[in-house]
């Protein structure tokens, strides 16, 4: 079983969620997405598994957002998800992936739900 968690060290809810996932036996590959943002197509696949677009997947109180227009409805999806990759720090998280599905860790309770029993 390959679980990977799109991660940020310095968010507590990311914190717990990769402590949990530990409480449960789960070593999960971690990609700090800060230092290696994912790409628009890899966004495009989460959103997917998430079953959300790439507006839901976004962190609306922070600056980029703003200064960015982002708030712009006619905004397309591979627009967004460009934006996403391309400043990081706008992705909600964390994200956790496994076995094709996707959760958010909010609560960090979430992401059990994807994994096997």
């Amino acid at each position: 079983m390959q679980v990977r968690i799109y991660h940020n060290p310095r968010c507590s809810k990311s914190r717990q969620t990769l402590a949990l996932l530990r409480e449960q036996g789960i070593e999960p590959q971690i990609v700090e997405y800060l230092k290696e943002p994912p790409d628009a197509d890899t966004l495009a696949e989460i959103t997917a598994m998430l079953g959300i677009g790439a507006r839901e997947l976004m962190r609306h109180k922070e600056k980029e957002y703003r200064e960015l227009g982002l708030d712009e409805p006619e905004l397309d999806e591979r627009t967004l998800l460009k934006a996403l990759s391309a400043h990081p720090r706008l992705i909600e998280r964390p994200i956790v992936v496994c076995n094709g599905r996707a959760a958010l860790g909010r609560p960090p309770e979430q992401v059990l739900e994807i994994l096997p029993q």
